[in-house]
C-alpha cells in the first residue's frame, strides 16, 4: 500500500500547484491499483478506475505492459470489472500506441476464441506501431495457415489504419493570438530554466510564456470566447520558434492551444497552429509536423516601395514595413484546406499552400507525422509478404531531377543515402526524400523526452541502420542539484539499455563525462558522407550534414534510422581577400552574416536552406565554430567544403578522441564506438589513395543564391548584438544586428564574460592562456574588472591543456575551479571580479542553471542573446549578452568594459588567432 500513499501525497502537493495526478508510468503502481480495483470493497477502487482508465501512459512504459495484461484478463472473462466491459477493454488498447498493447492484441487475434479474435483484429488493422518481433509473428502466422493473420496483412498492405482515418476538415476556423512582436526563441514557449519538468508535461505546460500568467489568462479567455474555434499563435513582424527545435515548445502551444490525442492518455494534445510574419523557423517547423500541427508563413507585412519599385528606407537605413492585412489578437480566420489559402470572412489573405502540402496534409490526418512513417514501413511490410505491389495510398514523394544539372553537396548526400527513390534517379532541391542516419544525439534536456517517445512508439533498441547513438549530460552539467540526480541517472540508463553510448556510466565505471553534445557528435562523426540528426538546433557538424531536431524526430531516428525531409537548397558562400593577423575567425562568421544581409537588401537567403561553405582549409574544430553559427543564421543545416589533406586531419583528430573514449570504457557491447574508429580508418585510406576525395559539389550544380565573403572588409572585431533598446520591438533579440567594436567607444560597461559553449574548441582555451600571459608580461599583473565564466566543452580538451601546459597557466589566476568529486549543488547567483574554470558542459548558454545577475551586459562566445536566456531584466535595466570572440571577451571582463581597438591589438600581439585563408585549390568537381 506504500506506493499508493506514495501516489496520494503526491497528488495532494500538485494540487497546491494547481496541478493534476501526475500520469502513471511505473508498474508497481499499477499492479497496487488493479489490486484495489479487484477488491470491490475497497476504499479506493473508484479512485484506482479513474487511474487505470484515463492517468497510465502508453507504449512500453512499464505501467503499459501491466495495464494490457489485465486488459487481457477481462476480455478473455478471467477477470469481470463491472466498469470495463471487454469492449471497452478493446478500446482501451486501440489507444496504447504499440509494445505491450500490440503483443496483447496478437495474442487475442492468433488464440483460440473466434469471436475475440475478430474483434482483435480490428483493432489491429487501425495500428501502425510494429516492429519486426510483431510482423514477424503476423507472418509466421499467415504461413502456418491463420486466416486471421493473413486478413490483418491484406489491411496492413491497402493501408486501412491510414485510408479509414476520417478526412482533414475543409474550413478550419481559427482565432489569433499575438504573442510577441519579432523573432519568438522557444524559450517563450518553453523557458530553458524550466527545463528540469519537460517531461511532465502539464507542469512544463504551466512555463509557457516564461510563466506570464496574464498572457495565459489572456489565451483562456481568448479560447473561452471562442470555444468553436483553434487558437493560431502568431510572432507579428518575426520568425515564430527561434533558438532549437524544443518539442517541448511544440507540446506546451499544444496543450494550451491543441486538441488532446486521446481521451485516455492525459495532457498530450496535437494539431497547434502556429505562425509567424516570417514563417516558421525550420527545425521547429519540423516539431510543428510531428504533432499534425499547421505552420503559417503569414507574410503579413510587407517591405514598402517607392514608385519605381525601390524599398524605402528608415533614417537608419533599415527597410519601411507596412501592413497588407491585420492578424492582432482576436481576429478570426478560415484555413480552407481544399484551397490551400487563408480567409477573414470571404476575403483571400494568403495562399497557405506550403503548410498544406500533400505530405503535411498526411500528418494532419494521421494526427503526426510518426504515424504516417511507420504506416509506410507497415505496408510496405505487408506487400512484401504477400507478394504484390502495394497500392499507391500516400503522396507520392515529389521526385526533382533536373537532366544536365550537377549537385550541390547535400543534394550528393541526399542521393547516396536516400531509400525507396526511383532506381537510378538522380534527385535534386525540392525532392522528398528518406534517408539513412548515421550518427544520432540526443542531450539531456530534451532527453527525458526522447525517452518518453522511444517508449510511445513502442521502440525498445537502436537501429541497426544507425552508426552511433550519443546521449549527453552537457545541459545539466553545471549544476548538480536534486532534480539533477532524479532525471539524468534515470535518461543514461535507459538510453545506455537502448544501445547508445552514454556520458554518464548507469554502472559508474567511467568518469562522468558532461562534454558538449555539438562537440562530442562532431568528433564521432567521421564521414564527409555521413547524416547526423541532434536533439538540439546546434547539431551542425563539420563533417557530413547535420539537421537539428526535436526530441521526437530523434526518437524516430533512433528507433527506425531514417529521417524524411525535403531535400533543402543551397547556398553558397566562398571567401576572397585576407585576414589580419589580428582577427579571429568568429569576425569572419559574424561578417558573413553582416555581408551576406547588405549583399541582398536585407534579405536573409540563409534561412530554411543548406549553407554550403567553402572552408577549405580549417579542421573540423574551427570550421565547427561557423557551422555552428548557421542556427543562428535561421539556415536548415551547414556543409563544410574542405580540402582533401584537411579533411584527413579532421578524421585523424576525430578517430583518436574516439580512441580515448574507448580507452576510457565507453564501448559497449556491440562496440559502437571501435566500429566508428574502424569507419574513419577506411574513409582517411579512401581520400589518401584518391579512390574517394573529399566531398566536392559539381561545377555546374544551382544554389539558391551565392555569397562571396571579403576578407578585406573585416577591419575589426566583429559583435552580434541584442539592440535591447531599437524603437522597432521587432529588430530586438535578433542576430542580424552586427556591430564593429568600434561601434562601443571604448565605453560599453561589461559585468561578467564567459568563454564557453559549443562555439568553442581547444585553440579559444590556448588564446585566453596566451592573453593572460601577455597582459601580465604588459601590465606586471592581471585584474578582473568584471567576473570571467570559463567552460571548456570537453574534457578531452581540459586534458589536452593539462599535458601542453596551458590549464596550468589558467589555474594561476582563477578563483573558482570545478571539482567532480564535489560538483555545485546550488546555481551561483552571485559573482566576484575573478576567473572561474567551471565544468565542461553548456554552462550559462543554457541558461537552465546558472544566469548573469539580472540588468548585466553580458560579452559571452555562446550562441544566444535571447531576452531572459544569459540574463534577466532587472527593474532598472534590460539585461543582454553580447556575442563576440574569445579575445574580445576576456579584455572586456579585464577592462570592465569594451577595449578600444589599441587595446584590443595590443592584448592579442603575437598570438595566432586564426590559420585561415582562402582555399587556393578547385574545391569543386
Amino acid at each position: 500500500m506504500n506506493t499508493y500513499s506514495d501516489y496520494l501525497k503526491e497528488i495532494e502537493v500538485r494540487k497546491g500547484q494547481g496541478l493534476h495526478p501526475k500520469p502513471i508510468d511505473g508498474s508497481e503502481l499499477l499492479t497496487e491499483i488493479i489490486s484495489q480495483i479487484k477488491d470491490v470493497n475497497n476504499e479506493h477502487r473508484k479512485e484506482s478506475l479513474n487511474f487505470f482508465i484515463y492517468n497510465v501512459l502508453p507504449g512500453t512504459t512499464n505501467a503499459a505492459g501491466v495495464k494490457a495484461e489485465f486488459l487481457k484478463e477481462i476480455i478473455l472473462g478471467e477477470f469481470v470489472v463491472e466498469e470495463i466491459t471487454p469492449a471497452f477493454a478493446f478500446e482501451q488498447l486501440s489507444h496504447m500506441k504499440g509494445g505491450p498493447s500490440i503483443k496483447v492484441l496478437l495474442d487475442l487475434a492468433l488464440g483460440n476464441d473466434e469471436a475475440i479474435a475478430k474483434e482483435a483484429a480490428k483493432v489491429l488493422k487501425t495500428q501502425v506501431f510494429l516492429y519486426e518481433a510483431d510482423t514477424e509473428r503476423l507472418e509466421e502466422a499467415m504461413k502456418a495457415g491463420s486466416a486471421i493473420a493473413k486478413e490483418i496483412i491484406e489491411s496492413y498492405a491497402q493501408a486501412e489504419f491510414f485510408t479509414k482515418l476520417p478526412e482533414v476538415d475543409e474550413e478550419i476556423q481559427i482565432v489569433t493570438f499575438v504573442a510577441g512582436v519579432g523573432d519568438i526563441s522557444t524559450d517563450l514557449l518553453s523557458p530553458g530554466a524550466d527545463a528540469h519538468s519537460r517531461s511532465d508535461r502539464e507542469l512544463h505546460g504551466q512555463s509557457i510564456f516564461e510563466h506570464n500568467k496574464e498572457m495565459q489568462q489572456e489565451l483562456l479567455a481568448l479560447k473561452e470566447q471562442h470555444p468553436d474555434k483553434r487558437v493560431m499563435l502568431i510572432a507579428e513582424k518575426g520568425t515564430m520558434g527561434v533558438g532549437s527545435s524544443r518539442m517541448s515548445g511544440v507540446n506546451n502551444v499544444a496543450l494550451w492551444t491543441g486538441i488532446p490525442s486521446s481521451p485516455y492518455v492525459p495532457f498530450i494534445n496535437i494539431a497547434p497552429v502556429i505562425a509567424g510574419t516570417n514563417g516558421i523557423s525550420p527545425i521547429f517547423l519540423t516539431t510543428v509536423g510531428v504533432t499534425g500541427g499547421i505552420g503559417i508563413d503569414l507574410k503579413n507585412w510587407v517591405k514598402q516601395k517607392d514608385t519605381e519599385g525601390n524599398t524605402v528606407l528608415d533614417a537608419d537605413g533599415e527597410p519601411v514595413l507596412e501592413q497588407t492585412y491585420s492578424v492582432d489578437t482576436g481576429t478570426v480566420l478560415t484555413i480552407n484546406t481544399k484551397t490551400k489559402k487563408l480567409y477573414n470572412g470571404d476575403k483571400e489573405l494568403k495562399d497557405i499552400s506550403d503548410a498544406l502540402t500533400p505530405q503535411k496534409m498526411e500528418f494532419i490526418k494521421a494526427g503526426g507525422s510518426y504515424a504516417v512513417v511507420f504506416g509506410k514501413k507497415l505496408q510496405t511490410f505487408a506487400a512484401k509478404v504477400l507478394g504484390i505491389e502495394a497500392p499507391q495510398v500516400y503522396a507520392a514523394s515529389k521526385e526533382i531531377s533536373v537532366e544536365g544539372q550537377g549537385l550541390t553537396a547535400v543534394e550528393k548526400i541526399f542521393n547516396k543515402n536516400a531509400v525507396g527513390t526511383t532506381p537510378g534517379k538522380t534527385l535534386h532541391a525540392g525532392s522528398d526524400v528518406r534517408v539513412e542516419v548515421n550518427i544520432v544525439g540526443s542531450q539531456d534536456t530534451t532527453g527525458l523526452m526522447t525517452s518518453q517517445e522511444l517508449e510511445m512508439m513502442a521502440a525498445t533498441v537502436i537501429s541497426p541502420i544507425v552508426d552511433g547513438g550519443y546521449q549527453s549530460g552537457c545541459h545539466t552539467a553545471s549544476v548538480w542539484d536534486d532534480k539533477s540526480k532524479a532525471n539524468i541517472p534515470r535518461l543514461m540508463k535507459f538510453m545506455n539499455d537502448f544501445g547508445l553510448i552514454t556520458g554518464r556510466d548507469p554502472k559508474g565505471e567511467y568518469h562522468a563525462m558532461t562534454d558538449v553534445i555539438h562537440k562530442v557528435l562532431n568528433d564521432i562523426t567521421v564521414s564527409d558522407w555521413d547524416i547526423i540528426i541532434g536533439g538540439d538546433s546546434h547539431t551542425r557538424m563539420s563533417k557530413g550534414v547535420a539537421f537539428g531536431a526535436d526530441s521526437g524526430t530523434v526518437a524516430l531516428a533512433l528507433a527506425t534510422g531514417e529521417a524524411t525531409m525535403p531535400i533543402p537548397q543551397s547556398v553558397k558562400v566562398t571567401f576572397k581577400g585576407d585576414m589580419r593577423s589580428f582577427m579571429d575567425f568568429r569576425d569572419v562568421v559574424h561578417a558573413t552574416q553582416q555581408q551576406m544581409l547588405k549583399q541582398f537588401g536585407g534579405e536573409n537567403v540563409f534561412q530554411g536552406r543548406v549553407i554550403e561553405v567553402h572552408i577549405g582549409t580549417l579542421t573540423a574544430d574551427q570550421a565547427f565554430t561557423f557551422t555552428d553559427w548557421t542556427a543562428e543564421m535561421k539556415a536548415k543545416a551547414s556543409i563544410c567544403i574542405s580540402e582533401d589533406e584537411t579533411l584527413i586531419e579532421s578524421l585523424e583528430i576525430a578517430r583518436d578522441r574516439i580512441q580515448i573514449m574507448i580507452d576510457k570504457g565507453m564501448d559497449n557491447k556491440k562496440q559502437v564506438l571501435q566500429g566508428l574508429v574502424d569507419k574513419a580508418n577506411t574513409r582517411i585510406q579512401e581520400v589518401k589513395t584518391g579512390n574517394k576525395p573529399a566531398l566536392k559539389p559539381d561545377a555546374d550544380a544551382k544554389y539558391y543564391a551565392e555569397v562571396v565573403i571579403d576578407l578585406d572588409e573585416i577591419a575589426e572585431p566583429m559583435i552580434a548584438d541584442p539592440d535591447v533598446n531599437n524603437e522597432d520591438v521587432s529588430k530586438r533579440y535578433t542576430h542580424d544586428t552586427i556591430r564593429p567594436l568600434s561601434f562601443y567607444g571604448g565605453t560599453k560597461k561589461v559585468d561578467l564574460g564567459f568563454v564557453g559553449s559549443c562555439m568553442v574548441h581547444k585553440g579559444d582555451m590556448k588564446i585566453l592562456a596566451q592573453m593572460l600571459k601577455n597582459i601580465e608580461a604588459q601590465e606586471g599583473k592581471v585584474e578582473f574588472n568584471a567576473p570571467l565564466v570559463v567552460a571548456p566543452p570537453t574534457y578531452n580538451i581540459v586534458d589536452e591543456l593539462k599535458a601542453e601546459g596551458d590549464w596550468e597557466v589558467l589555474q594561476k589566476y582563477s578563483g573558482f575551479e570545478f571539482d567532480d568529486n564535489a560538483p555545485k549543488g546550488l546555481a551561483r547567483t552571485k559573482y566576484e571580479n575573478m576567473l572561474y574554470l567551471e565544468r565542461p558542459g553548456c554552462n550559462l548558454c543554457m541558461g537552465n542553471q546558472e544566469k548573469a545577475e539580472p540588468g548585466d551586459t553580458v560579452m559571452a562566445t555562446s550562441t544566444r542573446l535571447f531576452q531572459g536566456r544569459v540574463v534577466k531584466d532587472s527593474g532598472e535595466k534590460k539585461g543582454e549578452s553580447l556575442l563576440s570572440s574569445t579575445p574580445v571577451v576576456v579584455l572586456s571582463t579585464i577592462l570592465g568594459r569594451t577595449p578600444t581597438m589599441e587595446e584590443y591589438e595590443k592584448a592579442v600581439d603575437g598570438i595566432v588567432l586564426t590559420k585561415f585563408k582562402p582555399s587556393q585549390k578547385q574545391l569543386v568537381m
